[in-house]
């Protein structure tokens, strides 16, 4: 039996526990939703008064070159270049995830299709986070060559058969938003490009929660999120990264004068900048991206190894207690087992899912709700601990025993559930 004097116990030992400070949480709420929205650094308050008060308000648009606006994105680019195993000068920070997806996805397939015209199938994930369709499907009807898309059920064995036929590019979730399933970065790259396809990885759940290494791993493309698990705000600007062996190889129809090899000399044809540069398109949203910096400095006072193994640690005891205490309820684990195989997020199906979720927003235990029928808890070992996971699952027990999931007010859905 699992106590709560051993997860305090826990917590006594837990090298990373001095990291919470940095972060600004309410009192009174367990956060299990970092995996959506990063708590907010105690840092960025300053920062964004500063700014608003001195760079935009006091220097105006000097703070182009003064604050280094302009430089901005590939500054904040090398420091998470550290976080993901690139080299300086190959990640930019811009736009959405879903614009960086795009931009991406054009230069692959034109690659592709100068090396292997006849690769004509895009391969994605049924249970990918739906922009990622979205954003495939778009790009297919726009360019109107003969691409179509082919969705696998995820895992290695539906990936080696949609491999057999030609395919041109496979965009993969490292980690899947739904479930938490990890992927093994590098053997699936092996068997990626054995084929002549490109990979495309989209890093919104695995950056800032799990180790990786894209360029040893032979990785071609990667776009991902910046206000999950590192914490840059509501909406913050996307990563980008692209393997230097194909940055020279750049076509994308996105060419705004942000990514001009001069864009200062106001030319009238565009030409693409040296540079990771070239993956920007128009000016950035500077406050918001500004803010990223807090997070990110965090992580690189920390060890990401050891954050993982923390990980693994608290997601082992959410998944114990909830079987230790609410083995009763029904809930279904869909979240792997095998570390190998876990993300940092655990997942369970219920047909009273987003009920369930209510009840326990309603007790100050912050989790979400995935159609159909999941509960998500994100786990993020910097500002939570061993108690925390503790006290989460006992609310949710309570919840369950006093039925407070069926409250007539949680059948009513917000626009955003």
């Amino acid at each position: 039996m699992i106590t709560r004097e051993q997860c305090l116990y826990w917590d006594q030992e837990d090298e990373l526990k001095k990291f919470k400070d940095e972060f600004a949480l309410p009192e009174g709420v367990i956060y299990l939703d970092g995996n959506s929205l990063g708590a907010r650094p105690k840092k960025s308050l300053s920062v964004a008064q500063h700014i608003i008060s001195q760079e935009w308000g006091e220097d105006l648009i000097n703070s182009w070159n003064k604050a280094d606006w302009w430089g901005l994105p590939t500054r904040l680019g090398d420091k998470v270049a550290t976080l993901i195993g690139a080299e300086q000068g190959e990640v930019v920070i811009s736009d959405s995830t879903t614009l960086n997806l795009f931009k991406v996805l054009s230069a692959a397939v034109k690659i592709q299709a100068e090396k292997f015209p006849e690769h004509k199938i895009i391969v994605a994930e049924k249970d990918a986070f739906p922009t990622d369709i979205y954003i495939i499907e778009g790009f297919i009807d726009l360019i109107q060559k003969g691409y179509q898309v082919e969705l696998i059920d995820g895992g290695v064995e539906d990936l080696a058969r949609v491999l057999e036929k030609d395919v041109a590019v496979v965009v993969l979730s490292h980690v899947n938003y739904r479930t938490g399933y990890f992927y093994d970065m590098a053997s699936i790259n092996k068997q990626i490009h054995s084929q002549d396809a490109l990979v495309i990885w989209d890093l919104c759940h695995s950056v800032g929660a799990v180790p990786m290494h894209l360029n040893q791993a032979d990785s071609d493309f990667a776009i991902g999120c910046t206000y999950k698990y590192l914490n840059g705000g509501p909406g913050s600007p996307a990563l980008l990264w692209v393997n230097e062996k194909h940055r020279d190889q750049f076509w994308q129809p996105l060419s705004g004068w942000w990514s001009h090899k001069k864009p200062f000399d106001m030319a009238q044809h565009y030409e693409p900048a040296n540079s990771i540069r070239r993956y920007l398109c128009g000016t950035q949203p500077i406050i918001s991206m500004s803010l990223i910096e807090c997070g990110v400095d965090i992580f690189l006072h920390a060890d990401m190894q050891k954050i993982r193994e923390k990980s693994l640690k608290l997601t082992d005891l959410f998944i114990q207690l909830v079987q230790q205490e609410c083995s009763e309820f029904g809930f279904e684990l869909i979240t792997p087992l095998d570390h190998k195989y876990r993300g940092s997020h655990v997942s369970y199906r219920h047909e009273f899912g987003y009920e369930i979720i209510q009840a326990l927003i309603a007790r100050g235990v912050i989790g979400d709700y995935r159609e159909p029928a999941v509960l998500r808890f994100g786990i993020t070992p910097l500002y939570l601990g061993f108690e925390d996971i503790w006290n989460a699952v006992q609310h949710l027990k309570e919840t369950m025993l006093n039925s407070e999931w069926k409250n007539k007010r949680y059948l009513v859905r917000g626009e955003v559930t």
